[in-house]
């Protein structure tokens, strides 16, 4: 008997869907480790209190604020994404969606542990939802990152169904029993019959619509916490656009690592292209006009500003003492880097425009390090007879231990997400009625 294209495209996944690698438990374990030293470091915080960080009365936020931002952008970012890409149809970009909408998830649900480990008493975050003042923003969003959590985690197992049916039913993975009967529940009953499909297309057409906006208010309000301060370097109308193109731009490079990954991982060239690199690369060198522009805009405005305050402020990103290194390093590896490799053909390849989105998402971590830490070290009134280390703030071992196991806990949703179905949404190539095979993908994209 024939193998479908499909099948045979669905049988790359076997590992680890029918049966994790030995390569796939060492990554495990690794990412487990993580997250265990990250658990060592929040003991150390929760018996001995926020001393053991470099935050103070002063600089009350640090690295966990900065994480809880990046992590937000990542998945906001990838709620957009995964609605404009089935919203617009777009048949190129079908072998990504999975993709966008796993990070969202994965963003969604880290993201918002940073801000918790901010609060001294932990035992009261229930606090936070029972005595919740409406006219506080803080209290919208957190309304805004539950609802999206919701809507993209129901959009993402919407999503699923078609290739849970498929699971449930191949003969080219040799699947445990347990799996089966979890895919035979997961999928619903699904078979394909056309009110099924029309079913599960308007469900996904109204979800779809639902996270666009969401995402877009939810990351707006994000910013309007910080632009509706007086401080210098947050008080600006346009932090709400810039924090959405900054989520993008992260979104967008996180994608095509990780798109490089999996191509690597399951030999998925003729599915994923170098044309989907190129086209990839082009949306990295819009974004990075996009942010080189709002970058200047705001330091001119900035330095126009005559008063003391935004004096001290603006020099400590020209101070090569204080911040003048780390606001280089932004410039250099979120404008600088990408321009030289996206803007030359010759340089555009796969693998350099996987280093240039490495390199984008440490500059864009920087950058939202820069929002943070140098604004609450510039005060209004300059303070005086303090220690140096109650004024400037440095992450400790603490902070950067549980900012690793945030990235462990990343890669770890990532890696139990393509546990249970592949990357590549092959149900819905198989029954798209214009492909046929996954190769017409090169052809569409020339």
């Amino acid at each position: 008997m024939e193998i479908s294209p499909f099948d045979k495209l669905l049988s790359k996944f076997k590992h680890p869907i029918a049966q994790p690698s030995r390569s796939w438990w060492m990554l495990f374990a690794i990412m487990l480790a993580f997250v265990a030293i990250g658990l060592v470091a929040l003991v150390d915080q929760i018996v001995h209190g926020h001393q053991v960080t470099g935050m103070r009365d002063h600089v009350v936020w640090g690295v966990f604020i900065v994480n809880f931002i990046f992590f937000l952008g990542i998945g906001y970012s990838g709620a957009i994404m995964a609605s404009v890409f089935h919203l617009t149809r777009i048949r190129w970009s079908k072998p990504l969606h999975r993709i966008v909408e796993q990070f969202a998830l994965m963003g969604l649900i880290v993201g918002p542990v940073f801000i918790f480990l901010c609060i001294g008493r932990l035992d009261r975050i229930l606090y936070i939802f029972t005595y919740a003042r409406i006219q506080s923003p803080i209290t919208w969003d957190v309304m805004a990152i539950m609802t999206n959590l919701v809507f993209i985690a129901t959009y993402l197992y919407i999503a699923h169904i078609r290739d849970f049916a498929k699971l449930r039913d191949t003969t080219v993975l040799e699947i445990s029993s347990w799996k089966k009967k979890l895919f035979e529940k997961l999928s619903l009953g699904y078979t394909g019959r056309p009110e099924q499909i029309k079913a599960l297309n308007r469900a996904q057409n109204i979800l779809a619509v639902t996270v666009l906006f969401t995402a877009i208010l939810a990351d707006s309000l994000l910013a309007w916490l910080f632009g509706m301060s007086l401080r210098p370097g947050w008080h600006s109308t346009l932090f709400a656009p810039e924090f959405i193109l900054v989520a993008l731009y992260s979104g967008v490079a996180l994608l095509i690592v990780l798109m490089w990954i999996y191509r690597q991982q399951y030999k998925l060239n003729d599915v994923i292209t170098d044309q989907h690199f190129q086209i990839m690369g082009f949306t990295l060198l819009l974004f990075c006009f996009g942010f080189a522009y709002l970058t200047l805009s705001e330091c001119i405005t900035e330095w126009y500003n005559v008063s003391e305050t935004h004096r001290r402020w603006i020099g400590k990103f020209l101070d090569f003492n204080e911040y003048g290194y780390m606001s280089l390093a932004t410039v250099a590896f979120a404008v600088g880097f990408p321009l030289i490799v996206l803007v030359i053909p010759r340089f555009r390849t796969p693998g350099s425009i996987t280093v240039i989105s490495v390199l984008i998402l440490i500059g864009l971590w920087l950058k939202r390090y820069l929002i943070i830490v140098p604004t609450l070290e510039t005060p209004f009134v300059p303070m005086q007879d303090l220690r140096p280390e109650y004024v400037h703030y440095q992450a400790t071992w603490v902070e950067w231990a549980l900012t690793l196991a945030g990235i462990g806990s990343s890669v770890l949703i990532l890696m139990l997400l393509n546990l249970f179905a592949p990357v590549i949404p092959v149900a819905d190539l198989e029954h798209d009625d214009e492909i046929v095979v996954p190769k017409p993908f090169y052809e569409t994209l020339k």
